[in-house]
């Protein structure tokens, strides 16, 4: 389920290789000669989709798909026998050991097709503890750890069409949901290793515990039921006052709308400090009720389904 992945190769890894005049020629077409701000020789070009940057000093590839690369396209999911070929191939390319590529971006993701239009689904995905929440249009994301990770939902056909690349044929007239977990920077840190290598792509245990961290991100946005009115549930008259809280939050389009109501009404003065986090805090406590009042939604339901049945199938 690898999608981008950026990696580099140092003279640490390898003795004796002249990065700009042996590497350079496998690149197509060749690559083109320039400078860096420091004056350093360096060469740039492509291996088909991916790029690649050429120093005396390291090869760098970035800037591309390695499942599009070796799949053709990246609807299909790269599991760990595809990455160990991946690697190979990319090694007998550029003649270097690529399985000691020390990996500097990684993302883990999968076309999912759903039953309904894919911003259907993000209206229920709510907040993330400790990450920004930004929705667009066409997608969703949750930057954290300073955005050195990242949460993408985002309308996959509507991406190719932007992008004027063709729908494979399997997914036409599909409503395709992507969902990517991107780990931007700082891997060692973010994952609880020394190193990320290229090798360890298609190690078992990482690729396992990649899936596992890919499904748990996943789980822990929390979800924005349907609200129903069961008048079999109320009891009391505050679950009659939680049932008036749910529908004001159901009418400005969920939770997430509604606190962001609430924070804009704090920044124009109309709600002190105080008064924000109390209205914050009762829209949340209402949010969690359960017992008859809420429902949860079938776009959510099937959203589940997909994400542990894709995590149990690509292991």
């Amino acid at each position: 389920m690898y999608d981008t992945v950026e990696m580099k190769v140092t003279r640490a890894e390898v003795e004796g290789v002249d990065f700009i005049n042996e590497i350079a020629p496998y690149l197509n077409p060749e690559g083109v000669a320039s400078h860096d701000f420091s004056g350093t020789p360096v060469v740039t070009g492509h291996i088909d989709n991916l790029s690649v940057s050429i120093s005396p000093y390291q090869v760098r590839v970035k800037g591309g798909s390695l499942c599009k690369w070796m799949l053709g396209d990246n609807y299909q999911a790269m599991g760990r026998a595809d990455t160990q070929r991946a690697i190979e191939q990319l090694s007998d390319t550029l003649h270097l050991p690529m399985e000691r590529a020390i990996i500097t971006r990684l993302d883990v993701g999968l076309s999912i097709p759903v039953k309904q239009p894919c911003v259907n689904y993000f209206n229920h995905l709510g907040v993330l503890n400790y990450a920004q929440r930004l929705q667009q249009p066409n997608s969703l994301y949750y930057h954290r750890h300073s955005q050195a990770e990242r949460l993408c939902f985002y309308d996959k056909n509507r991406e190719q069409r932007d992008n004027r690349e063709a729908i494979p044929d399997l997914y036409r007239g599909v409503n395709v949901l992507r969902y990517e977990q991107r780990y931007m920077a700082r891997l060692p840190s973010l994952l609880g290793v020394a190193q990320v290598t290229g090798a360890m792509l298609y190690d078992e245990g990482f690729y396992i515990s990649l899936l596992n961290r890919w499904r748990e991100a996943y789980r822990a946005i929390k979800k924005v039921n349907d609200i129903t009115l069961n008048f079999q549930a109320m009891r009391t008259k505050r679950d009659l006052q939680t049932m008036g809280v749910l529908a004001m939050v159901e009418r400005v389009g969920g939770e997430v709308e509604m606190i962001a109501h609430i924070n804009e009404a704090q920044k124009r003065g109309d709600l002190t400090a105080k008064q924000a986090f109390d209205l914050r805090q009762a829209v949340k406590s209402a949010c969690k009720v359960r017992d008859g009042l809420t429902a949860p939604t079938e776009a959510i339901s099937e959203l589940d389904k997909k994400i542990a049945e894709a995590v149990r199938y690509y292991r």
